[in-house]
């Protein structure tokens, strides 16, 4: 499959479906951490321009839309607009299988509710991150190693310039599950291009 993860700098769910045998791209205005497969620019020029994707998996930045900065709504509303329209976007592509993905946020109130809640706990992390996908044409992700220890470290990271890429990254257990759910047709999909 063709596989677009848009908004990851961290090139981990990108290179979960690369080992599989996709022809798997990060695409991000950050370059990427990791070598592979990376589309530098903002995955709406990208879009116009590119190869026709079978997946998308997209990570809108949460900045605008997480609750978790609700005490800030009311001083940035016409950001929030401007995310919710990026998300609006996203989940209108004409790809046939799409997951956006973001913490609880206001998609749930403003454009509808998320179809699945996982925890990294349920994938062989021992921390809790609730996070949401809006799913298009694929299955619920089923839960591959439930751990104890469900500690808060994300949501206990000490202040630091890079606080927000630690907490936007995607852990390595939900990437390989997505990778394994998502992308089962790999050869089919890529012989018949």
């Amino acid at each position: 499959m063709y596989v677009l993860i848009a908004c990851e700098f961290s090139g981990v769910i990108r290179d979960a479906f690369t080992a599989r045998g996709h022809e798997a791209f990060s695409c991000d205005l950050l370059p990427s951490e990791t070598p592979g497969n990376h589309i530098r620019g903002d995955v709406r020029t990208i879009m116009r321009y590119s190869y026709k994707w079978d997946l998308m998996i997209a990570h809108p930045p949460c900045t605008h839309l997480a609750v978790s900065g609700a005490r800030w709504f009311k001083e940035k509303q016409k950001e929030q607009v401007e995310a919710l329209d990026f998300v609006r976007f996203l989940m209108g592509m004409s790809i046939p299988k799409i997951a956006i993905e973001n913490p609880i946020s206001i998609i749930s109130s403003r454009i509808r509710k998320p179809d699945q809640i996982i925890q990294p706990w349920q994938f062989g992390h021992g921390e809790t991150k609730s996070t949401c996908l809006w799913l298009k044409g694929l299955p619920k992700l089923e839960a591959t190693e439930i751990v104890s220890g469900r500690e808060q470290r994300i949501h206990r990271m000490p202040p630091g310039p890079d606080r927000w890429k630690e907490r936007s990254r995607t852990f390595a257990g939900i990437a390989k599950a997505m990778a394994e759910q998502w992308g089962y047709n790999a050869d089919v999909t890529r012989l018949s291009r």
